[in-house]
C-alpha cells in the first residue's frame, strides 16, 4: 500500500497544499485519505494554524522529514461522516485535531493519557502511520482520525481562534500544570512573544500569576503589557534589568525556537524554580550545572500534551476567554507566510482559512 501513489493509496480523494523537498515551497497536491474506519471520524476541514514546527519541517532543520509533505497540527474543522463505532462525536460537531493521530494506546505514558510521549505515536504528519501510509496534515480540505485524537471545540470559542491552542494552547499549559506553576500569586516569566510565548502570557494571567516576559526586543514592551496583559517586561540584553531581576521568579516557559543562552535566564530564578523549555532549537543549548546547584534549580523539558489534557485546555480557554491572536489568510498566500514566520513577523498566529480558499485544482 505505502509504495502507491499518493493520490491512488486510499480510496477517498483530498486535496492541499504540499512541499516536495528541503526548499520547503508549497503547491497544490492531490492525494488521499483513507475511508472511514469503525472508530474513525471523517472531517471537513474550515481552519488550519501554522505552527512555527511546520517551518522546522518543511526545510528538514530536525532531520526527520517525509516528502511530499502537507503539514499543519493545529487543525478545526467540522464532522462529516462517523464509524459505527463512534461514541463521541456526530456528524455537524465542531472538533479540531492536534499534533498526534495514533498512539500504541498500551504503554504506560498511553494508559496515563501521556499518549505525547508514547515511544511510537505517529505525528499528524510527516510520519508513517501504523499501514505504512504516510501521514498528510490539515493544509488540506479533510481528514480522517481514530475518534481518540479528536477535540471538540467548546461553543463560544471561535474556531479560527480554536485552532492555534491545538499546538500552541497545550504546549504552554501542560507545564504551567504539571510543575504547579498554575497558582494563583507565583511570579512566572516568560521567554520571547511569538505563538507560543502570547499564549502562555494569556493562559498564566487566567491562572492568576504575575507574569514578566523577557525578550530580545524592547519594542515589544507596550504590547506585552498593554495587550496581552503582561504584568513587567524584561529586555533580556539590558545587564541592569536583567541584575534587577535575579532570583524573582518561580518559574520561566522558554518559547525560543533559536539557540539563546539560558544562563542569565536561571539567575533570573528563585531557589527551587523551574526553567521548562518548549521550544526546540536546532543545535544544542549550554548549560553550566552550577547556577543549577545554587538554589537547587530545575531545567526541564515539555512537549505538547495528551488527549484528555489537550481537552482540559481548551474547554479551560474557552470557560477564561483565552484567545490566540491571529492573522486569517488565504492559502495561497502560505509561502510568503512562512516567510514573514522565519523573520518573526507575525502578531501572533497565521491561521489559514481553508474552507474558503482552498480550491482543487485540475
Amino acid at each position: 500500500m505505502a509504495s502507491q501513489q499518493p493520490e491512488f493509496e486510499h480510496p477517498r480523494k483530498a486535496f492541499g497544499w504540499a512541499a516536495r523537498d528541503t526548499s520547503g515551497f508549497l503547491s497544490p497536491f492531490n492525494f488521499s485519505r483513507r475511508k472511514t474506519g469503525e472508530k474513525d471520524v471523517a472531517l471537513k476541514v474550515l481552519y488550519c494554524a501554522i505552527c512555527h514546527s511546520d517551518l522546522h519541517m518543511l526545510k528538514n532543520e530536525w532531520g526527520n522529514a517525509i516528502y511530499p509533505m502537507v503539514p499543519g497540527h493545529e487543525v478545526v474543522g467540522v464532522v462529516t461522516e462517523v464509524g459505527s463505532k463512534v461514541e463521541k462525536y456526530k456528524v455537524g460537531d465542531k472538533v479540531g485535531i492536534g499534533c498526534l493521530v495514533e498512539s500504541c494506546r498500551s504503554c504506560q505514558n498511553c494508559v496515563e493519557d501521556l499518549e505525547n510521549y508514547c515511544p511510537t505515536n505517529v505525528m499528524t504528519y510527516g510520519a508513517k502511520y501504523i499501514d505504512g501510509t504516510i501521514t498528510y496534515g490539515g493544509y488540506s480540505d479533510s481528514m480522517v482520525v481514530d475518534e481518540h485524537f479528536v477535540i471538540r471545540i467548546p461553543q463560544g470559542l471561535p474556531l479560527d481562534v480554536a485552532a492555534p491552542l491545538l499546538c500552541a494552547g497545550i504546549t504552554v499549559y501542560s507545564p504551567l500544570r504539571y510543575f504547579g506553576l498554575d497558582k494563583p500569586g507565583l511570579h512566572l516569566g516568560v521567554v520571547g512573544l511569538g505563538g507560543l510565548g502570547h499564549v502562555a502570557v494569556k493562559f498564566a494571567k487566567a491562572f492568576s500569576a504575575k507574569v514578566t516576559v523577557i525578550s530580545t526586543s524592547p519594542n515589544k514592551k507596550d504590547e506585552a503589557i498593554k495587550i496581552l496583559g503582561a504584568d513587567s517586561f524584561l529586555s533580556s540584553r539590558d545587564q541592569d534589568q536583567m541584575q534587577a531581576a535575579m532570583e524573582s521568579m518561580d518559574g520561566i516557559i522558554d518559547t525560543v525556537s533559536a539557540v539563546h543562552p539560558i544562563v542569565s535566564l536561571i539567575g533570573l530564578l528563585k531557589s527551587h524554580g523551574k526553567l521548562v523549555m518548549v521550544g526546540g532549537p536546532a543545535k544544542p543549548l549550554e548549560l553550566p550545572v552550577f547556577p543549577l546547584l545554587k538554589g537547587r534549580k530545575i531545567v526541564a523539558g515539555s512537549l505538547i500534551g495528551g488527549l484528555k489534557e489537550t481537552q482540559e485546555m481548551i474547554d479551560f480557554a474557552a470557560k477564561h476567554n483565552v484567545k490566540p491572536e491571529i492573522e486569517v489568510i488565504a492559502i495561497d498566500y502560505v509561502n510568503t507566510a512562512m516567510e514573514r514566520l522565519a523573520k518573526a513577523d507575525v502578531k501572533y498566529r497565521f491561521v489559514i482559512d481553508i474552507a474558503n480558499t482552498l480550491k482543487p485544482t485540475s
